[in-house]
Order: C-alpha cells, then sequence, then structure tokens
C-alpha cells in the first residue's frame, strides 16, 4: 500500500468503494450516492481484481461489496481488504438481495463489519453508508485514555474535552486493566473507545493492552476500538500494532485534527454497530 499507515483518516470527501457483479447495480449504487452523498468519490469495480487493483491506487473510507462476484467470493474479498488496508478499521458491509444462511446464521465472518438488505432500496444504502462516513465535528463518547506523561496528557485531554468527548484517564496499562476488569463484573465494557501510548509505566505496554483487550477480554474492533499513539514510524512495528489488534494509529507528537478526525470516526463505527446489534437482538 502507499503511504504511511497512520496517515489516512475519514475525510470530508471520502472514497466509497461498490464491488458488485453487476453493471447495472454498480450505476445505480453510483447514481445515488452521487446524488445523496454529493462529496463523496465512488470508485466502482466489477470483480475481486479490479478491486485488488483500486486499492493499490488509494485507500478507501468504506466497502460495499456482493457475496458472489465473478472471480471471488465477496467474504474472501472482505478478508483479503482486511489484510492489505491496515491503516484503518474499513468498514466492509455485505449487501444481499437474497439473505442466505450465512445471513441469517451471521456467519459472515470477523473480515465483514455488517450486512444490507438489498430489498431496502439504494435511497435506504445511501443513508446507512452516510452513517459510517459523514465526518462530526462533535460527538459524545466516553474515551479510555492511557499517557503516563502529566504534560502530554493535559494537552490531550484539553483536545478531546474540548469537542465534547469525556475522558476517563490511567498512567498504565494496570491501571487501565483494572478500570476494565471492574466494569466488565458489572456488565459494562467500560469505554466506547480506548486512546493508549506504546511505552507506559509499569511492565505492560500498549501492545500487551491489545493482546488481552482482544484476546482474554475477547472485545473485537467494533466492540471497543483501540487507537495507539506512535512515535516509532517503523511500517513493521507499526503492521505489528495494527495486528495485535489496533484500529488505527496516530503519530505523536499528536495532531489535534487528524487525531479527533480518527476517534470520531471509530466512535461512529462503533456506536453504529451497537445499534445494529441492539436491532438484531429485537
Amino acid at each position: 500500500m502507499k503511504g504511511d499507515i497512520s496517515r489516512h483518516i475519514a475525510s470530508a470527501e471520502p472514497r466509497v468503494m461498490v464491488v458488485d457483479g453487476s453493471k447495472v447495480v454498480r450505476r445505480l449504487i453510483e447514481q445515488v450516492l452521487s446524488k445523496e452523498l454529493p462529496e463523496a468519490t465512488v470508485v466502482c469495480c466489477g470483480s475481486g481484481e479490479e478491486a485488488r487493483a483500486a486499492l493499490e491506487d488509494g485507500v478507501v473510507d468504506f466497502v460495499t461489496v456482493s457475496l458472489r462476484l465473478p472471480d471471488i467470493d465477496g467474504i474472501e474479498l472482505a478478508r483479503h481488504i482486511r489484510e492489505q488496508v491496515t491503516q484503518t478499521y474499513v468498514p466492509i458491509v455485505v449487501i444481499s438481495g437474497d439473505v442466505d444462511q450465512r445471513l441469517r446464521d451471521r456467519s459472515l465472518g470477523d473480515a465483514v463489519t455488517d450486512y444490507f438488505d438489498k430489498s431496502l432500496g439504494f435511497k435506504a444504502l445511501a443513508d446507512f453508508i452516510r452513517g459510517y462516513v459523514r465526518p462530526d465535528d462533535q460527538a459524545e463518547g466516553e474515551v479510555l485514555y492511557i499517557e503516563d506523561s502529566r504534560v502530554v496528557a493535559l494537552a490531550t485531554r484539553r483536545m478531546m474535552e474540548k469537542h465534547g468527548l469525556s475522558v476517563l484517564h490511567d498512567i498504565s496499562v494496570e491501571d487501565a486493566l483494572a478500570r476494565l476488569e471492574t466494569a466488565k463484573v458489572q456488565g459494562r465494557i467500560g469505554a466506547d473507545v480506548v486512546l493508549t501510548d506504546v511505552t507506559l509505566k509499569g511492565e505492560l505496554t500498549g501492545g500487551d493492552l491489545l493482546r488481552k483487550l482482544r484476546g482474554e477480554y475477547g472485545y473485537n474492533k467494533g466492540q471497543l476500538p483501540v487507537l495507539v499513539m506512535t512515535g516509532d514510524d517503523n511500517p513493521d512495528k507499526q503492521a505489528e500494532l495494527i495486528r495485535a489488534g489496533a484500529n488505527d494509529l496516530v503519530e505523536k507528537p499528536v495532531e489535534e485534527r487528524l487525531l479527533m478526525t480518527k476517534l470520531l470516526f471509530q466512535l461512529r463505527v462503533s456506536r453504529h454497530l451497537r445499534e445494529r446489534a441492539a436491532a438484531t437482538a429485537e
């Protein structure tokens, strides 16, 4: 992939990739998105091969994919995108007109964020996508912030609170895990998103936190998004953090607009997933 994996942000001009084997369907979706989301750039692909080639030209903010493509299964393509687009937790939504057994069983796999029933119409699809990619200046949410530098923590906390976020601050992974464990016992997750440094006071690192959250606690990227702040621009080390379970990275020193764009994006995705899960459970 081109560019630094920590630099991509959900922008005011999002790129939406539409992957469908039907030229008619692609055209209909493109027309509706152009009308309902005029600020978006729509990248249409008729096959998995076209989608893979398009990803080489730049990252995307949202992907819709058909289950059945001419050359590849849609779920397989979703897995490929997850492996390649490592710089952010890109929402990948399956669009299906026939809700088959995989959809009824909710067994689409971790690579897929959600699914959309095509029978609801393309106008509804545009509204659905807007909920993911529309940038907001303000958001409600609780951030668990882990930073052991008092000076850095004060400045970064003020950034987040200025945008309407509530901040829970811990100076070590051990303290953060104790907080999350208490919440877990109470039947809560404990935060809407986690923002952590890599190197912290105590024996545990930000990488250790990721492995515990994704493994021992079982929180996936949608349930509890994690942004990792790092001053190391080594691509291999950045990729290692992504593989460990980070949704995205933020380079240090932190730039306010970049940090807030990434935080608000993760909060939107996580909130939307919770709402969808609640609606499905009813």
